[in-house]
C-alpha cells in the first residue's frame, strides 16, 4: 500500500518562508535613515568590518541601505546600479528615480520569495533627496517584495519597531546633520539591541546632501562622524 503524498499548504508554505526571512534580518544590526535640512542622513550599526557596507550609493541623488544577509544584499545593490545605469543612459538621468528603483526591488524580491525554495533574508531603503524637504523620498522594501512609503524617517533589521518609536517622538524637520547624526546614533543605542555604548567606529554614516549637484552621495569618515557627535553635546 502506497503512502499519501506529504502535503503542505500554500499559506503554511508562505508563513515558514516569512519566519525564515524575518529571523535572519533580526539577528542584523539596525540601520537608520532619517531626514535633516542637509538632505538624508544614513546611519548603520556596523562594527564588524569597515569594507562591508550596509550604505551604499546607486545614482545622482539617490542612496540604498540594507539589513540581512550581505551576500545577498549587495547583489542587489550591484543590480540596482545596473538598472540605473541603463535607465539613465536608454532615457535620461532624470528619469532614474527612487520609486522606479524600489518597484525593480520589489518585483525581484517578490519573485524570489514565492517561488524559490529560500527567501532573500534582507530589508532595504532606497533613499532620493529632493531640492526640498518635501520632495525626498524613502521607500521600505520587505524580503517579501512588499513597499512601504516612508515618511522623514526610517529604521530597518534589529528591533526596528522600538527605533522607530525614538525617532518618531524626536525626529523634527530643521535638525542639523550633527543633530540628525546623534539622534540616530542615540534611536540606534536605545534600541535594546546593544550591551555597550555605541562609538564613532561602530558606525557607518554616509549623507546623501540636498544642495550638490550631481552626485550626492558623501560617505562619512570615522572622524567626521566623531566631531559631529561631540558638536551635538
Amino acid at each position: 500500500m502506497s503512502e499519501a503524498p506529504f502535503y503542505v499548504s500554500p499559506q503554511q508554505v508562505m508563513k515558514d518562508r516569512a519566519d525564515f526571512a524575518r529571523q535572519g534580518i533580526a539577528r542584523g544590526r539596525s540601520v537608520v535613515v532619517i531626514g535633516c535640512a542637509a538632505g538624508i542622513l544614513i546611519v548603520a550599526d556596523n562594527p564588524s568590518s569597515p569594507a562591508l557596507h550596509k550604505v551604499g550609493e546607486i545614482y545622482d541623488r539617490i542612496g540604498f541601505a540594507a539589513v540581512g544577509k550581505y551576500n545577498e544584499f549587495e547583489n542587489l545593490r550591484v543590480a540596482g546600479i545596473r538598472y540605473a545605469d541603463l535607465r539613465g543612459y536608454s532615457y535620461d538621468r532624470s528619469d532614474v528615480t527612487a520609486r522606479g528603483l524600489a518597484n525593480a526591488y520589489a518585483q525581484t524580491l517578490g519573485t524570489v520569495f514565492t517561488q524559490d525554495h529560500k527567501p532573500y533574508e534582507v530589508e532595504l531603503v532606497v533613499a532620493e533627496v529632493g531640492r526640498s524637504a518635501a520632495r525626498d523620498q524613502l521607500y521600505r522594501i520587505s524580503y517579501d517584495g512588499s513597499i512601504a512609503d516612508a515618511r522623514c524617517h526610517v529604521a530597518i533589521g534589529g528591533d526596528a519597531e522600538a527605533i522607530n518609536e525614538v525617532l518618531d517622538q524626536r525626529w523634527r524637520a530643521e535638525l542639523t546633520t550633527p543633530a540628525a547624526l546623534a539622534l540616530a546614533t542615540q534611536a540606534l543605542a536605545e534600541s535594546g539591541e546593544r550591551t555597550e555604548p555605541l562609538d564613532a567606529d561602530d558606525l557607518e554614516a554616509a549623507l546623501l546632501e540636498r544642495a550638490r549637484e550631481g552626485r550626492c552621495f558623501t560617505r562619512l569618515p570615522s572622524a567626521t562622524v566623531r566631531a559631529h557627535l561631540e558638536q551635538a553635546g
